[in-house]
């Protein structure tokens, strides 16, 4: 999914920014509807999205735009764009290229609760010593 930079900035008007100027952000498996992620979008974050089809997030700790995936090529291509009934969250389906947690894991929410403490649900895919260079690892 591709929009034309003016298609984007006439939705971007349409979005609540409510969040000290951002909107969430869910990225969901198209195939699986796993959730892979949860995250933060600012006004231009979704203009870049809806531009490049791949997913572009805001984050809260660097404070900067990052595309997903530019450090581990693991990218999260935009198949639909859906927002909820008050314009503060976006639904994104997306094809995740690799895997979507930094962690190595397929999605973030690879931990489950069982008799009272997390374990591991899921295999790594990737190990992250391997795909991020010393010290630029994301925490």
């Amino acid at each position: 999914m591709k929009l034309k930079r003016q298609e984007a900035e006439y939705i971007t008007k349409q979005l609540n920014y409510r969040y000290n100027g951002l909107i969430l952000a869910i990225a969901q498996d198209i195939e699986t509807s796993e959730v892979l992620m949860i995250a933060h979008m600012d006004t231009e974050a979704v203009k870049q999205t809806l531009t490049t089809g791949l997913a572009h997030y805001f984050s809260l700790e660097r404070r900067k735009i990052w595309l997903k995936g530019e450090l581990s090529k693991h990218y999260q291509r935009i198949k639909e764009v859906r927002v909820d009934c008050d314009g503060d969250a976006m639904l994104l389906k997306v094809k995740q290229v690799g895997g979507a947690c930094h962690l190595g894991y397929k999605s973030c929410f690879f931990r489950r609760l069982k008799r009272g403490k997390f374990e591991t649900a899921l295999p790594q895919v990737f190990k992250p010593e391997k795909v991020y260079r010393k010290g630029r690892q994301l925490k």
